[in-house]
């Protein structure tokens, strides 16, 4: 079984994956840096329109 992840999905995955490792060490700007990644990333995953 092969996982295929294509190159326009890998950025939101970061995106989000960056937002949650900041929100686990907090302060006020990386919280809103945080919530921002995170929108992005599931924007871009086409999550929410």
């Amino acid at each position: 079984m092969n996982v295929h992840i294509p190159i326009a999905h890998l950025q939101p995955l970061v995106a989000i994956g960056a937002g949650v490792l900041i929100l686990v060490m907090p302060n006020r700007l990386n919280i809103i840096l945080a919530a921002y990644l995170i929108l992005v990333g599931v924007l871009g995953l086409g999550l929410l329109r």
